[in-house]
């Protein structure tokens, strides 16, 4: 069938040019081969069969009033129907997250067997994901929904798996684990506890539409929290069908609710129901508005105008040209973490680096998906961009700067070549230059400058310029001149050294932005005890009164 050439080495130009959906295996049966828990077959789906979404709510799967068009962003058609939830259908919504109380649906002193139970859990979901089959069947999922190649869909996966794997068995109560502070007299001590909120609430991206999303949900479970939780709708299959593997690896339906529909219905979900916290990952514009709809009750994890700067110590030119062409187009440029902005030495000017990159770039096609189309960056706003940058005196077009032909990629998302625009590092540091240089694009576009050893303060004005600060990396093996970026420098997740990359969230670190005190991490212990817990201190004071005590004078 055609959506197998979504798959590894499988060309999918037939589909993208002619828009034949007889191409497809169009039928609204499923072969039930990756268990029960699968209700879409993403080899299926199509605008003859589309698929079809349900809210989970106080852990019953229902329907909607309305149902939003789900579009396919490589031919326009509608391959799934999603709940349109309306703000007077959020009733049931309240009525569950009110059940739970702020201590949550388990804490060190309630119910501790759910921390058992979730270990268990989370071995048999790990498990499942390892599974040839079900690995397969969520790669899928993801291309069809946020297309990407092969590669970059099966890393996305195979990092939700590894995750599970970090936290089976015994981990769950060990990533509540507390300690304990020796008191002023016998008896006394204190203790402290990783706390649940209780009631909480997810917003997910759109760009990795399994990692994310599953990540912070297994986050906040393991900690004791009921979330609700909200894909972004062109992608929300992919968390919807990760919930019902979870059910059937023996969660309880009635431990998570998930909801489909607009951000609106969302905000009034979250400013007017019982939530405590809300997990945010996503674009900044809506981050700050989230914040101050919550009064700070969030955890955020949104823009990044990421920086990579090259050092002036030149080796593996072609290593390093590979890697910046990774940063800054896998994914077609749709991640958080993408490099946006390259500072290039003046002794990498000596080489061929730019003109690799641009020949990197080149090998990217529509047919394996190793560019792609973008699903919230349009044609013409690209284009506008670009257009304003080569208004500052010096820039120029390095490569690219052409929307994508012979597609049928609908206009509501962009087709881009992959771009780079060089602006004089001077030109970009002025005032009325700045914001437009450093504007993020999220999709498959960069800026590109350069730097002597002389300007090495003016790279770091501009990083310190920079108004969110995610990723980044330092290029160099130079140790002095690494130490001197490093320590003037603020980014959550930093690389530095010759393999240093921009682009990258692993199960075996922690990934978030720094600098910000709502700044949410995630994949290690202690970004999920950051962001789904909070301190408790209780002070055990069991005596015994000592014999000699008498009543103190009046204080």
């Amino acid at each position: 069938m055609l959506l197998r050439s979504f798959t590894k080495g499988f060309k999918v130009n037939n589909l993208i040019g002619k828009n034949n959906i007889n191409l497809i295996n169009c039928s609204n049966s499923y072969s039930g081969k990756w268990g029960d828990w699968a209700t879409i077959d993403p080899y299926k789906i199509c605008g003859k069969s589309p698929g079809v979404l349900k809210n989970l709510v106080d852990g019953k799967w229902t329907d909607t009033k309305k149902t939003l068009d789900v579009i396919d962003p490589i031919n326009g058609e509608v391959m799934m129907k999603a709940p349109d939830t309306q703000i007077d259908e959020l009733q049931p919504f309240f009525d569950s997250l009110n059940k739970v109380p702020k201590t949550g649906l388990h804490n060190p002193f309630k119910n501790p067997e759910r921390y058992v139970k979730y270990g268990a859990i989370t071995a048999k979901a790990a498990e499942l994901m390892s599974d040839p089959e079900v690995e397969d069947y969520f790669v899928k999922t993801v291309q069809r929904t946020s297309p990407k190649s092969y590669t970059q869909a099966l890393g996305e996966v195979r990092v939700t798996t590894q995750f599970l794997r970090n936290f089976q068995g015994d981990q769950v109560r060990f990533l509540a684990r507390g300690f304990t502070v020796s008191g002023d007299h016998l008896g006394q001590e204190s203790r402290g506890y990783r706390w649940p909120y209780g009631p909480v609430a997810i917003v997910a991206p759109f760009n990795f539409p399994l990692e994310i999303p599953v990540l912070q949900l297994m986050g906040a479970l393991y900690l004791g929290n009921k979330p609700v939780i909200k894909g972004c709708p062109k992608v929300s299959m992919v968390i919807e069908q990760f919930v019902r593997l979870l059910e059937h690896c023996g969660m309880e339906s009635t431990d998570v609710d998930v909801i489909h529909g607009g951000g609106e219905v969302m905000n009034e979900l979250i400013t007017k129901g019982p939530i405590k916290l809300t997990q945010f990952t996503g674009s900044s514009t809506v981050a700050e508005k989230l914040a101050k709809a919550t009064n700070g009750r969030v955890k955020i994890e949104d823009a990044g105008f990421d920086w990579k700067i090259l050092g002036p110590d030149v080796t593996d030119v072609e290593y390093v040209s590979w890697q910046c062409d990774q940063d800054a187009y896998g994914s077609t440029g749709q991640k958080c973490s993408a490099q946006s902005i390259l500072f290039v030495h003046e002794n990498w000017s000596k080489t061929d680096l730019l003109e690799r990159m641009n020949q990197l770039s080149k090998r990217r096609k529509l047919d394996d998906l190793t560019i792609a189309p973008i699903l919230t960056v349009t044609n013409e706003r690209i284009t506008n961009h670009i257009n304003s940058l080569l208004k500052i005196n010096g820039a120029k077009v390095l490569f690219g700067g052409k929307p994508l032909t012979g597609h049928s990629i609908p206009d509501c998302y962009g087709s881009f070549e992959p771009t780079a625009v060089f602006v004089p590092l001077d030109e970009m540091l002025k005032p009325e230059n700045f914001d437009l240089c450093t504007t993020e694009i999220f999709g498959p576009f960069q800026v590109v400058t350069n730097y002597n050893h002389n300007e090495v303060d003016k790279v770091i004005e501009a990083c310190e310029r920079m108004s969110h600060h995610l990723t980044a990396a330092v290029v160099s093996n130079d140790v002095l001149f690494t130490q001197h970026i490093l320590g003037n420098t603020v980014n959550g997740t930093t690389y530095a050294g010759k393999r240093a990359r921009t682009t990258g969230a692993p199960q075996n670190h922690w990934f978030g932005p720094a600098n910000d005190p709502r700044g949410a991490g995630i994949g290690s212990p202690e970004a999920l005890k950051l962001v789904w817990s909070c301190h408790r201190e209780i002070i055990f004071d069991n005596g015994p009164i000592p014999s000699n005590w008498e009543l103190p004078d009046c204080s």
